[in-house]
């Protein structure tokens, strides 16, 4: 197989706003991150914003890597990706370096490497692969059951180390790709409400409501009695094993999960956060305080104000208008990758594409939410724009297939 041409390719108009918008995240990234951490001189936090540039410099040299090789290339070597990343994730959890609570990283010398950053797109590389070559087949139980495998096995590791937002982030990724590759919404529902029955298995009332809804969609299926039968005692069963589950956690992973999922309070943790960060937002008004002016942000009543909550710096000191500027190219960004998932004739590369741009769309969605006080505090980065050298190269890659993508489009 060819994995390289020398053909010339034409950007369109819209890959360039693509290019653009990602370029003016980063920007914005840039100025955010230096505000919310030029106070720390002596500390690591000083050192933040040089690394951020370092981290963004070899994002480039990937990104014009990436842009060189066909689909074909990424579609055959996708199962080693993925095979490695998985043994990373397991290295974690033995070997890994802690970091906000959980065991994250793997460390070389000076250099520090996130599995779970990469796990993302190794997964949609694997699953892509794999639904582009079984797209005829997928009406059957066997290949629907390792298209969820492939996106349930790093989650899990993931979720153990322990990683509760970015596990959710497979949740999202692994059905949006195949209801694209033409599974039913039907057979997607009955295939994944086990893991929304075990969440909803925390409280009686969520449980039973989920079991009635369970009842009422195979009613109005009108599927036999014996594929009911099943299906409803396949989600009774999994709500008996939870607290089994549940009970081999640690104190610790317990705690995050209740919180995540609003079940106690941490007035002087996880709502603390969301508290000043609400506050932050709020009193920038419509032009902001400047930059550098913040109050909030320069005198450091919230913590990972660059990273988490990196928004909230955006909103202070740059007001409504700073921040429906950021939404507005976050939402550029997403509407193409929309319309390069829809246009391209190969469909392993179709799939990536709706992939990345439901995996963009989930860490957006949840980070804007988990700032204004919406959402639970998942611990989600923003796309682009937090600190963080693994996130930062990952988003920029995933840009950078969609644009190899899209001025291959006409490609089988």
């Amino acid at each position: 197989m060819k994995f390289t041409d020398s053909q010339k390719y034409h950007v369109s108009a819209g890959d360039m706003v693509l290019i653009i918008s990602m370029f003016l995240l980063i920007c914005i990234g840039f100025i955010s991150i230096y505000s919310a951490t030029s106070g720390h001189q002596g500390t690591a936090l000083s050192m933040n914003f040089q690394h951020q540039i370092y981290w963004f410099i070899l994002g480039i040299i990937l990104i014009l890597l990436t842009i060189n090789f066909p689909p074909q290339f990424y579609q055959a070597l996708s199962y080693a990706i993925y095979g490695v990343i998985v043994v990373s994730l397991i290295a974690v959890l033995f070997v890994g370096k802690a970091g906000g609570g959980a065991e994250r990283w793997l460390a070389f010398g000076g250099f520090r490497f996130q599995p779970s950053e990469w796990a993302k797109l190794a997964t949609i590389l694997a699953l892509a692969r794999y639904l582009a070559d079984h797209h005829d087949k997928l009406r059957q139980k066997k290949y629907l059951l390792i298209s969820a495998a492939i996106g349930l096995l790093p989650m899990l590791l993931i979720f153990k180390q322990p990683d509760l937002g970015t596990s959710l982030v497979f949740v999202f990724i692994v059905p949006s790709m195949m209801y694209w590759a033409g599974v039913s919404p039907l057979i997607l529902f009955l295939t994944f409400l086990p893991g929304l029955t075990m969440i909803a298995s925390f409280k009686l009332w969520s449980f039973f409501l989920i079991m009635g809804i369970l009842i009422g969609v195979l009613y109005a299926t009108k599927k036999n009695l014996l594929f009911s039968i099943s299906n409803l005692l396949l989600n009774i069963s999994v709500g008996i094993f939870t607290p089994f589950l549940w009970n081999s956690l640690e104190a610790y992973q317990q705690k995050r999960v209740l919180s995540f999922l609003g079940l106690v309070s941490d007035p002087k943790g996880v709502s603390y956060q969301v508290i000043q960060s609400k506050v932050a937002i709020g009193s920038g008004g419509v032009t902001g305080k400047g930059f550098l002016a913040g109050t909030q942000t320069q005198l450091r009543f919230l913590p990972e104000q660059h990273t988490d909550f990196i928004f909230s710096v955006i909103g202070e000191e740059f007001g409504f208008l700073g921040g429906a500027i950021t939404l507005l190219l976050f939402i550029i960004i997403l509407i193409r990758g929309i319309q390069i998932a829809a246009k391209i004739k190969n469909r392993f590369a179709s799939l990536v594409s709706i992939g990345i741009t439901t995996m963009l769309l989930f860490h957006f969605f949840v980070n804007i939410g988990m700032v204004t006080g919406i959402m639970p505090v998942t611990g989600l980065p923003l796309p682009f724009v937090s600190y963080g050298g693994s996130f930062l190269i990952t988003s920029m890659i995933a840009v950078a297939l969609l644009l190899n993508f899209s001025i291959r489009k006409h490609q089988y």
